[in-house]
């Protein structure tokens, strides 16, 4: 990375980069939200044609599909760049690695997590989710997948060395999402049935505030372990 750009600058070289690359690999990054499109869909296929066991557990069903659709996409983080050797560049920046690391996960949000927010609300419908449901969906998975990019770049700078990190990845992020699933979830669940969510999402807009803190960081630490 040339040594000239500012900081700011940096982070923008990283994010089109990332970027660029995604939109030169469509058929590849696609697949998370064409799996998240396919799990949503067969489930009224393998429940039946009963409208309100799908409407009760919609909001179960698309999160569940959500975050299993997000941890697909992980390995792309930083897999591409320790391959051709850029993430040794990044690590020799000048720059911060920690500001580096955010915009990264910036692109990797915008490249899957954003698919995820557009089609959520369809698929939703699609279920029977009830109409007042659908903004707080809406919200729950604007605040949470970022966390779920997060958390996930820390498991995916642990494992990026390994030739088959795939599983151990998953052991590794999947207690950590627990949480984010269950508030998410709850948060839609007691929006379809009128009760007050605010408590949920308080929780969920935390969990982002904590990881934008701590993950950068932490997830720049493993990578200057990976790489050593």
């Amino acid at each position: 990375m040339n040594n000239r750009l500012s900081l700011s600058q940096a982070f923008v070289f990283l994010l089109r980069r990332d970027l660029l690359v995604a939109l030169r690999n469509r058929a590849e990054y696609a697949m998370p939200i064409l799996f998240f499109v396919l799990v949503i869909t067969l489930f009224p296929l393998a429940i039946g044609p009963v409208p309100e066991l799908l409407s009760r557990i919609a909001p179960g069903i698309v999160w569940v599909a959500a975050l299993l659709a997000a941890m697909l996409s992980l390995d792309s983080i930083f897999r591409s760049d320790f391959d051709d050797g850029s993430l040794e560049q990044i690590l020799l920046s000048p720059h911060p690695v920690a500001v580096l690391v955010l915009a990264k996960v910036c692109a990797h949000w915008l490249v899957t997590g954003l698919p995820l927010l557009i089609a959520a609300p369809l698929l939703g419908q699609m279920l029977g989710m009830p109409q007042q449901a659908l903004p707080t969906l809406l919200l729950t998975i604007l605040i949470a997948t970022p966390v779920l990019s997060l958390i996930g770049a820390i498991g995916v700078a642990l494992t990026v060395g390994l030739r088959k990190g795939g599983i151990i990845l998953s052991l590794l992020v999947l207690p950590l999402y627990v949480p984010v699933l269950i508030f998410a979830a709850s948060a839609v669940d007691n929006a379809a049935a009128g009760f007050d969510v605010s408590a949920q999402l308080t929780m969920l807009l935390a969990f982002l505030f904590l990881s934008l803190s701590l993950s950068p960081w932490a997830t720049a630490a493993a990578l200057r372990m990976s790489a050593s």
